[in-house]
């Protein structure tokens, strides 16, 4: 029997949170809603929030709300009976920013203002005969569970929504005209089942009907189409082409979202295509929903078939160009993907280039023998390290590579002075067997998440179309980074056996020396989130200055902690604050009441503690084949101890010389590898001409104070995690953006750290921050004062590292000493920012 949405709010009337709270606010008819909330005093749990931006119709419906952002949020709630989706008031949006309020977030006494949707015409999420509700306060619980309710375990998906009536089809924004929502942490990814792989169901008879096609030829090419509008053809310039354009994708950009605030446009998408046919490339635009319906489903080197589209001016060349638009109306453009088989010979694109580059020599290698496209510039085989450097601004390279590195997503502002949107992106760090040099990339997002949520140690990497970036510091500090038209393919999701580039000799290369590779050999060094920095900050106060152009922006303390307020979710800053030490302190997670400390104040003990060492460092390299320079991300010390003994090095090696890291020998495997590399075996007839080229125990205590320091433990996120192979997914879920790092969960990891407290010289505010010196790869000798350690952010690479106890013994040095310190501030969600202290300049009068 099919219950309507009244019937089943009335049969759940006695243990229906929401019938029983909300009811009393329906108006009667023919009256206006009340203005006055509703409190519902019983705990709610959120099972989804959703963002979009606004429009001008927007105000209208949060008249007494000051709409200082773009975002607007829909929330859904659960009583444990039903679902409600309400508008979040914009005065609360601050605890979505900073994931305060988040899936799973256990509610109580949240106030509803409820609003008539029939009074509410141009909202598209509403319905005439449905409610809608915005949420003007709430108090949040700490915990994410409540009454032993979890998220994961409660299937809140399938529980009725409130209301007469459940919603028709997908979820809509209930208070601005927008078809689609935004990712909750970028404007670049998709959202929402709306964007599938599939085709759309009207093309999929005529893309059968065409797949069987044999001989098909295009009846327009390129260069004619670019040749009648330059002329000024009235039929290319005024009207819709009939003709069909045959071409294939040799670029594919990212999404762009154009949503503003003051304009009306449901679905304000648009992507680039580079696509080309044997006269010539063009720029292929798709347009709002035809984004939706085909942006997952068109990959590179696919070849469409295009119809009834339209030619413009391209809007960015800068000599005139055309492009090409296809939208869903005036006119419905005709798009569908065919098979190479079924175009003529004569008709078939030339391949996508691709120009592989690896730390020794860049290749460039073509897939196509004819007549290539125009493409952006690329490196060259014959491109000197010089020549590299002087070209680096406008040229484009791939990479392939093992990843040994994955860190955590973070965010930073945008700083092309085209709002204040944030950026998303990811350190990865790729061996390739080239040079002992990894290849660094600071990916940002690239409209393919699930692809960048797998993203883990292990995996072979393909990244297209990036640029090289480096800094006047230090040339060798070069890293890769995102253009408009960078894709990233990995093992694993099947990307790399329908890649063209699988056949490419720089590609066969890099596969031979994986096969020489051992999986435990790669698993001692495979880290995967905390904190990490690249390049590394100067190591003068004055080269510092001189790369802010003198302007270092020093912070009073409490300006500090305003700034430090204002950080959105996985924001990334960095801030200056001159200061001064009055605490240092060695701690291990989990054992802070056991801490080495030293502190400017006089003990309240008569004799001053005492401290027994480690016997060997634990910022020691790992081993010559996992050392990490300073260039990588370093682990910050070594497992948790206890007061037990507990083996911690190789039988054979002698204690002085090796690591509390060392990986305990086990037999040589390598299934994993392996399997990475089969992805790229080309099936038999494909095959190119040329593959024919184929210790000790370590029984250290700690003496302690009686009364350690209090101070805020380091963040789970802060130390780098071990890669655990058997639970990859799961680590690499908690590195993402609404992740949360549980070392306990993912098995051992370092968890030594240092904390700096800091005395703000302005207004004397005290700022704790940790600290986490690595073994320098630098050149430059210093001595292991805390003068030099803070102003190099590492230990000399010359001598041994001291101890953690000589350190803490040094640390009376500090006192007194005016520092200049840059501060990396994150916040990591909740009441939780992480300040990690990246070098200390001393003040010099």
């Amino acid at each position: 029997m099919h219950l309507s949405g009244i019937d089943r709010a009335n049969m759940a009337a006695d243990g229906c949170v929401f019938h029983r709270t909300l009811t009393r606010s329906r108006p009667a008819p023919n009256q206006a809603s009340s203005s006055s909330p509703v409190v519902c005093r019983e705990s709610l749990h959120v099972v989804d929030i959703r963002r979009y931006s606004r429009d001008p119709a927007s105000a209208i419906y949060f008249p007494q709300a000051v709409l200082s952002g773009e975002d607007l949020y829909d929330v859904t709630l659960t009583d444990g009976d039903c679902r409600l989706q309400v508008t979040l008031d914009p005065g609360l949006n601050r605890l979505v920013e900073r994931r305060v309020l988040k899936p799973g977030s256990a509610l109580r006494n949240a106030a509803f203002i409820p609003a008539l949707s029939a009074q509410l015409p141009e909202c598209p999420g509403a319905s005439a005969d449905r409610d809608s509700y915005r949420m003007v306060s709430v108090q949040v619980d700490d915990e994410e569970e409540e009454e032993g309710v979890r998220r994961s375990e409660a299937d809140w998906d399938s529980l009725p929504w409130f209301g007469p009536s459940e919603p028709a089809g997908a979820l809509l924004p209930l208070r601005a005209s927008r078809s689609v929502f935004l990712p909750l942490w970028n404007n670049v990814d998709y959202s929402g089942e709306e964007w599938t792989e599939a085709p759309p169901t009207d093309s999929l008879e005529e893309e059968e009907d065409e797949e069987e096609e044999e001989g098909r030829q295009p009846s327009v090419t390129v260069s004619e189409l670019r040749e009648r509008f330059l002329s000024s053809r009235r039929d290319v310039s005024r009207g819709a082409i009939q003709h069909q354009l045959i071409v294939r994708i040799i670029n594919k950009s990212h999404l762009m979202y154009y949503g503003r605030t003051d304009r009306n446009c449901e679905c304000p998408y648009k992507a680039v295509l580079q696509a080309c046919d044997r006269t010539g490339s063009v720029c292929v635009v798709l347009w709002n929903s035809v984004c939706v319906s085909w942006y997952r489903r068109l990959e590179l080197g696919d070849i469409i078939s295009l119809r009834r589209f339209r030619v413009k001016q391209h809007y960015q060349a800068e000599v005139d160009d055309i492009e090409i638009s296809v939208n869903s109306r005036n006119p419905a453009a005709q798009l569908c993907v065919v098979s190479e088989s079924s175009v003529s010979p004569e008709s078939v694109p030339p391949a996508p280039s691709h120009s592989f580059y690896n730390r020794s020599v860049s290749v460039c290698v073509r897939l196509s023998r004819s007549k290539p496209p125009a493409d952006p510039p690329v490196l060259s085989s014959n491109t000197t390290s010089k020549e590299f450097q002087e070209r680096r601004h406008g040229s484009l390279c791939d990479v392939i590579g093992l990843l040994t590195f994955a860190g955590r997503s973070e965010r930073v502002r945008n700083k092309d002075g085209r709002g204040a949107g944030l950026l998303e992106y990811r350190w990865l760090r790729l061996e390739d067997g080239s040079s002992e040099q990894p290849i660094m990339v600071k990916l940002f997002s690239t409209s393919q998440p699930e692809t960048q949520l797998k993203l883990h140690p292990l995996s072979v990497v393909v990244c297209t179309r990036l640029r090289p970036v480096t800094t006047h510091q230090n040339p060798a500090w070069l890293y890769l980074t995102n253009t408009t038209y960078t894709q990233v393919y990995c093992t694993g999701q099947g990307h790399h056996p329908r890649m063209s580039y699988r056949r490419l000799q720089p590609v066969r290369s890099f596969l031979r020396w994986l096969r020489g590779q051992e999986d435990q050999q790669v698993l001692s060094r495979a880290l995967i989130g905390g904190f990490f920095i690249f390049p590394p900050p100067p190591v003068s106060l004055e080269t510092l200055m001189r790369e802010r152009r003198g302007e270092i922006g020093f912070l009073q303390g409490a300006e500090l902690q305003r700034e430090l307020e204002r950080l959105c979710y996985r924001e990334r800053r960095t801030f200056c604050l001159q200061s001064t030490v009055s605490m240092v302190t060695y701690s291990c997670t989990g054992e802070e009441d056991r801490c080495l400390f030293w502190t400017d104040r006089p003990s309240p003990s008569p004799r001053p503690p005492s401290f027994r060492a480690p016997s060997s460092s634990p910022f020691c390299p790992t081993s010559p084949s996992s050392s990490l320079s300073a260039s990588t991300p370093r682990p910050a010390g070594a497992p948790r101890r206890s007061g037990r003994r507990r083996k911690l090095l190789m039988p054979e090696t002698p204690s002085k010389r090796r690591p509390l890291l060392a990986v305990q020998p086990e037999p040589n495997r390598t299934e994993i590898l392996f399997e990475a590399s089969m992805e790229f075996v080309v099936p038999a007839g494909e095959e190119d001409e040329d593959d024919d080229e184929d210790g000790d125990d370590d029984s250290s205590s700690y003496a302690t104070a009686a009364l350690p320091p209090t101070f805020s433990p380091v963040a789970t996120e802060t130390l780098p995690l071990r890669f655990d192979y058997s639970h990859r997914e799961e680590q690499a879920a908690a590195m993402a953006m609404g992740g949360g790092a549980s070392a306990e969960s993912f098995g051992s990891a370092p968890r030594d750290y240092y904390t700096v407290r800091l005395r703000a010289l302005s207004d004397g505010l005290t700022i704790d921050a940790v600290f986490l010196p690595h073994l320098s790869s630098s050149s430059h000798r210093h001595a292991n004062t805390w003068t030099s350690i803070l102003s190099q952010g590492a230990f000399s690479s010359h001598t041994p590292p001291p101890s953690p106890a000589d350190l803490i013994a040094m640390a009376p040095q500090l006192a007194n000493q005016r520092l200049v310190c840059v501060l990396e501030a994150c916040h990591l969600g909740g009441a939780r920012t992480e300040l990690v202290l990246s070098r200390g300049f001393h003040l010099k009068d």
